[in-house]
């Protein structure tokens, strides 16, 4: 016979486990001893050899095991205890705004908000913080993100960055390619659980010109039906406002009903919900919840503000509680007509004239979409020679050899028109038949271009060019970034061409360029290139917070377009003033009313108490109103200030009904920098890097620190040369890995804790911070509620760490204090072991923790039930919801399939929460240690 022999009962040490554990069998065969043992740290039964087995007496536990099992259990009951996991496990350190957008979308079961803070408050890392929330917590785990194409890349590139979320684009190409493969029962879009797509690559269609009923069935099947039967758990709907439509049947609107009903949790975000329609923010709203807005009667102040998260600039702070944004200077500079500009003079008025006679026939003649192209000749004309020119050259073409065209609003709505940039809306209404006159005073315009082109000077180019030298000066900086904005290509062409002979480094971004070059544009301009040029598509969705210097070379009509250009550098992060040039042709209309408009807002913001002009306007539906107002200074210049004053009627008017409107998004609550403050000094990182790098020896690990990182060898044999723990250190670091608990590897660290056990010797320990006169033993407790037989996910559990003096007397205070002390001071070990009266003690911590448990385990009882209860309503809503999605979409067969398959996932599911019903009690001892010495342990 080899080994110590144990009889059934018996607690002994697994040696190669490392842990406690229970003989339940043993055998005796041949000469050699073997046992089943049963190990409660992994409520596992193993057989064991004689030899693999020890005595609880020989057990030396060290101080990194102390300090492994204090570190892994707090960061376990912090999880339990509903700490707010995404402010930790991101780089990026929530806003006091962006923190209270969290805690208010946690607080709620049914997480369907509409997330409409001002521009430029960063809503989408609101969004980002949610769904890692979600992810982080088991609720989601397949997210669609639907945003417009512009946002695309800034989309992944901030959930990559910020919150390590890959997002995989699926665009036409990929659903074609798919499609030559395809069986009938595929669906591209379950094949990726983290998906982003553009708004209107994914909206059904009616019709299509030329387009059979088969390639329409196809067509809606790729991207509409079979994307809302995908089975999503989160939906996130970026510039959501789009989504509201003049009616429940335009394309947008149907898929975003669509997908709001197929999810459990969606999130609108739009920083414009209203937009003085509520009609449209009605349907908005119906996305979110249907039954709680049937009618424009619903939408009020107390229906609203329960799914509405705003904040206004305002009112954000920083961390330090000071204002988020700095103020801006903004000023209009005319450009002054010079002897050598003559020809550019002359073709500006001849092209004014050609607008004014063509706007009045086209309005004459009920030819809207002609009324639409004279407005953008004379936005051409106001921006560059080379933007009429171009413009010319392709009516010319068009009109030399018409072909059959669609109506301009066939394919293109009111709604989606406005949303178009310059350059975009010129490629629609060039192509727009003209009248019979025309083709003459086209060639007459052209020929006179191409000849202000030959003589080689443009007005506005050259004041450009002395603008950026007086401001190299004024800032001391002959490096300065200065980003310029003009509504069309050809212009931001010439001006490319002009600076770069003049020695100026430049990059250019528009509407037409793919994510790649839109990217590699960016980091060109965040590192050596001087001058970025962007049209007001290319600029969609840029964060340039580095550059703090904007031209406006050609000024848009509406003024809110010149705030989200400008919207592009003031954002979050700006340390410096943003100053805002707007270039303006001297002794022009535009001049004029420009001149004259400014001067009004200005009053308008003065009486509504805002910061700028544009704000007043943020959630007003103003384009419209500003064209008019344009034209009607065209026809008769005389009359521009009475035709400012009608606007700017009409547009305080709107201003008062919308600050009416917003207050049905606006929440009372203060915003508080110590609450940021305290997430972005929270320890929970620091516990894990405490957790895993003392507890790496005991499983065959090892960890060295090295500077700002940790060279880690697992227990697989794996190695990490450098890691970290700490979202400060992987930003500063981004080459060194950052360990966090979505890490497998960190995860297996925490939740797998020791359990110790009657007559386990008891360590003594001092621990610096602790009054010598505190001795005593102290005691950590895993509470629980165990469902594992379902679902590990169903279990839950608590932490009760129990003190008792020696005296008997038990204190929760001192329990506490010393559990905190352990993870932040130094901890002593002594070479003895507490022996004799380690049973007694067990007993004795045990009987404290029973009394001091029964409160916790009450409370448990209850949040399962809650939790549970709250789980079938989940499962409940999502199955309605799918279930009806499915009968909307698709043939029948097709629907009938899916139903089945929905019908039999919805089964398992109620199944399952049924059995975690029959969750059990528990109690286990995690650590147990003597603090101090003690009169016994001498004896």
């Amino acid at each position: 016979m080899t080994g110590k022999v144990y009889a059934v009962g018996d607690w002994c040490w697994h040696k190669r486990l490392t842990a406690p554990c229970r003989v339940v069998d043993s055998q005796s065969l041949w000469g050699e001893n073997t046992y089943r043992v049963w190990l409660p740290a992994k409520d596992a039964v193993v057989r064991a050899r004689a030899e693999e087995l020890g005595s609880l007496a020989d057990v030396q536990p060290t101080a990194d095991q102390i300090l492994h099992t204090a570190a892994a259990a707090k960061l376990c009951a912090a999880l339990e205890d509903n700490l707010l996991l995404a402010p930790i496990q991101s780089s990026v350190v929530p806003l006091p705004h962006q923190l209270h957008a969290l805690n208010r979308a946690m607080s709620r079961d049914r997480i369907r908000y509409l997330l409409a803070d001002e521009v430029g408050l960063g809503k989408t890392i609101e969004a980002g913080l949610i769904l890692r929330e979600l992810k982080l917590r088991g609720m989601v785990k397949r997210v669609l993100v639907v945003a417009p194409k512009g946002l695309v890349r800034q989309w992944q590139a901030e959930m990559r960055l910020h919150f390590g979320e890959a997002l995989r684009f699926i665009e036409a190409a990929d659903l074609a390619a798919f499609r030559t493969w395809r069986n009938n029962d595929d669906n591209l879009w379950r094949m990726h659980d983290q998906v982003i797509c553009s708004l209107d690559s994914v909206k059904p269609i009616e019709a299509r010109r030329g387009w059979s009923l088969e390639q329409l069935d196809t067509y809606n099947r790729e991207r509409f039906e079979d994307l809302v039967s995908a089975g999503w758990d989160l939906v996130i709907i970026d510039e959501s406002h789009r989504m509201g439509g003049s009616t429940e049947q335009v394309a947008r609107y149907k898929l975003g009903a669509a997908l709001a009903e197929a999810t459990p949790y969606l999130l609108l975000l739009s920083a414009t919900p209203h937009q003085g329609k509520t009609d449209q923010f009605m349907r908005l709203m119906q996305l979110l919840d249907r039954e709680s807005f049937p009618d424009e009667n619903s939408i009020n102040r107390d229906r609203v503000q329960p799914y509405v998260i705003r904040t206004e600039k305002r009112s954000a702070i920083d961390a330090e509680g000071q204002p988020l944004f700095k103020p801006r200077a903004t000023r209009l500079q005319a450009v002054a007509w010079q002897n050598r500009h003559a020809a550019q003079q002359t073709l500006y008025e001849a092209v004014t004239d050609y607008v004014r006679h063509g706007y009045n026939q086209a309005m004459a003649a009920k030819q809207r979409h002609i009324g639409f192209l004279m407005i953008l000749m004379q936005r051409l004309v106001t921006s560059s020679t080379a933007a009429i020119r171009a413009t010319l050259e392709k009516r010319q073409s068009l009109l030399k050899e018409p072909q059959s065209q669609a109506s301009l609003f066939d394919t293109t709505s009111m709604d989606e028109w406005a949303e178009l940039d310059g350059q975009a809306q010129v490629d629609i209404a060039v192509q727009a038949s003209g009248w019979e006159q025309e083709k003459a005073e086209v060639e007459m315009l052209l020929d006179l271009a191409r000849e202000t082109e030959r003589q080689g000077s443009d007005a506005k180019a050259e004041a450009l060019l002395e603008l950026i030298y007086k401001l190299q000066q004024e800032e001391s900086d002959p490096q300065l970034k200065v980003l310029v904005f003009t509504e069309f290509v050809p212009t931001q062409v010439m001006l490319a061409e002009f600076l770069e002979s003049r020695g100026f480094s430049v990059v250019l971004l528009n509407g037409s360029m793919d994510l790649d070059a839109r990217t590699r544009a960016q980091q060109d301009f965040s590192g050596d290139v001087r001058v970025l040029i962007s049209t007001d598509a290319g600029g969609e969705g840029l964060n340039l917070q580095f550059c703090h210097v904007i031209v406006n070379f050609d000024m848009p009509w509406n003024p809110m377009r010149l705030e989200q250009r400008i919207g592009r550098v003031d954002r979050i992060g700006q340390p410096h003033v943003v100053r805002a040039i707007n270039l303006v042709l001297e002794d022009t209309v535009e001049h004029r009313v420009r001149q004259v408009l400014e001067e009004k807002l200005e009053i308008i913001a003065q009486e509504f108490g805002v910061d700028k002009a544009a704000d007043v306007m943020d959630s007003v539906e103003v384009e419209p109103i500003f064209d008019e107002l344009f034209v009607h200074g065209l026809q008769d210049p005389d009359r521009i200030d009475q035709e400012c004053d009608a606007v700017i009627d009409q547009v305080r008017d709107k201003v008062a009904a919308s600050r009416t409107d917003s207050d049905l998004l606006t929440e009372d609550y203060n915003l508080e920098a110590d609450d940021a403050r305290k997430w972005r000094d929270h320890p929970a990182q620091y516990w894990l890097e405490r957790a895993i790098t003392t507890g790496l020896p005991s499983r065959g690990g090892q960890a060295e620190k090295r500077d700002a990182s940790w060279r880690v060898t697992w227990p697989d044999g794996s190695e990490s040369p450098r890691v970290c723990f700490d979202a400060r250190t992987a930003e500063q670091h981004p080459e060194i890995e950052w360990v966090t608990l979505e890490d497998a590897r960190a995860r297996a660290f925490i939740s797998e804790l020791p359990r110790c056990v009657a007559g386990q010797p008891l360590p003594i320990v001092s621990i610096r911070g602790l009054p010598e006169s505190v001795t005593g033993v102290w005691s950590l407790w895993e509470i629980s509620l165990d469902a594992s037989h379902v679902s590990d996910r169903f279990s839950r559990r608590r932490f009760l760490p129990v003190f008792i003096a020696e005296d008997g007397r038990s204190f929760v205070p001192t329990a506490k204090r010393i559990w905190d002390l352990l993870l932040t001071e130094q901890l002593s070990l002594s070479s003895e072991l507490e022996i004799e009266q380690a049973g007694d003690d067990f007993e004795r911590a045990l009987s404290a923790a029973r009394d001091q448990g029964a409160r916790l385990f009450a409370e448990l009882q209850e949040e399962h039930h809650s939790w549970l209860t709250e789980e079938r309503e989940r499962a409940r809503y999502a199955f309605e919801a799918r279930y009806q999605a499915i009968g909307r979409i698709g043939l029948p067969a097709v629907r009938e399939h899916r139903r089945k398959r929905l019908d039999a996932e919805h089964e398992t599911r109620m199944a399952a929460l049924q059995d975690a019903e029959q969750g059990t009690p528990e109690l286990n001892a995690v650590l147990m240690l003597r603090v101090g010495s003690s009169g016994r342990n001498a004896a």
